[in-house]
């Protein structure tokens, strides 16, 4: 008999940062990027707005990886 284990993907948004090039912001997502911000703790939700407030500045436009 042969079981076949299905693993759940998951995926995160990840800001990256313009000037340092280690420094990244991520944030659990789905698929299509949509970040569920009731899911996020507060410093996390601030962080998120954050980074979305300066896309172009401070971090590049966000890209969905597997994580």
């Amino acid at each position: 008999m042969h079981t076949q284990e299905h693993r759940q993907l998951s995926y995160v948004l990840r800001f990256e940062s313009l000037f340092d090039g280690g420094r990244a912001l991520a944030f659990e997502c789905d698929a299509g990027g949509h970040v569920d911000l009731d899911s996020l703790s507060d410093r996390a939700k601030l962080n998120y707005l954050y980074a979305r407030t300066v896309i172009g500045r401070d971090y590049a436009l966000p890209r969905v990886e597997l994580h």
